[in-house]
């Protein structure tokens, strides 16, 4: 059973690829969030989660979430985070929260994507984007492969500064970027509410046929790289930045 979470896309389709590969079912974590589900899962083994990377760790949204769900005692569980980069010290996290739900740590790897992060940095052009989904695919293949073996992922070890990236900064980075302050729709907005479909916490309400944020955001980029009219802008740095949306609705 693959369970994947994604704002903009790029994790949606490694999890479509790696369940496509091993003939497994998706469960979608977005629908189950905004569905304010935790449900017990019983599936043949292997689990794989698949999310992007927030501040060198897996999404806390996603890591409470397996914290609430109920799996079967000692299934094997694979982690696979999609970034633009590093993914610092995720995968003690990952492990760690394995013990805790007794499950089989079979490790975390990371598989590089075109960065999404619309409202602090800029997003590469297409032809990037491209040449950057086709180096994934082959990445995405060989954890295909050693899921099929029976194998677990490559361990790495991470390095003094990747610890302080996953620990420390992670914390720092939600206190002081990690909010919805910074959103808001210009007159471009023609009042379509998809950002409000879209966002998996249910964070976003349509008033006047504009969206309000109500003070709960991930920053998965779902609403400003999704938006049809490219009518929401983060403060002023996401102005005339590409936005990047590959998720299917």
């Amino acid at each position: 059973m693959v369970f994947y979470f994604s704002g903009t896309g790029n994790s949606a389709l490694v999890a479509r690829q790696i369940a496509e590969g091993l003939g497994d079912e998706m469960v979608s974590i977005n629908q189950c969030l905004k569905e304010k589900e935790t449900k017990n899962f019983r599936a043949k083994e292997p689990l794989i989660f698949v999310a992007p990377t927030y501040a060198w760790q897996m999404p806390k949204v996603v890591h409470r979430w397996i914290q609430e769900s109920s799996f079967q005692d000692r299934q094997k569980a694979y982690f696979v985070l999609t970034c633009a980069g590093s993914i610092g010290n995720a995968a003690a996290y990952a492990k760690k929260l394995c013990l805790e739900k007794n499950l089989l740590f079979c490790g975390l790897a990371p598989v590089i994507m075109p960065n999404n992060y619309v409202a602090l940095s800029d997003t590469p052009d297409k032809k990037e984007c491209d040449e950057i989904l086709k180096k994934a695919r082959e990445q995405t293949d060989e954890l295909i492969a050693l899921i099929q073996q029976d194998r677990p992922f490559p361990e790495s070890h991470a390095s003094f500064k990747e610890k302080l990236s996953s620990g420390p900064v992670n914390t720092l980075y939600y206190s002081l970027f990690v909010h919805d302050q910074g959103f808001a729709a210009t007159d471009a907005c023609v009042s379509c509410g998809k950002c409000q479909k879209r966002c998996p916490l249910d964070n976003i309400s349509m008033e006047n046929g504009r969206p309000l944020w109500k003070g709960h955001c991930t920053h998965c980029m779902a609403c400003i790289g999704g938006c049809p009219a490219e009518a929401i802008e983060y403060k002023k740095s996401s102005k005339n930045r590409r936005r990047y949306y590959i998720m299917e609705d």
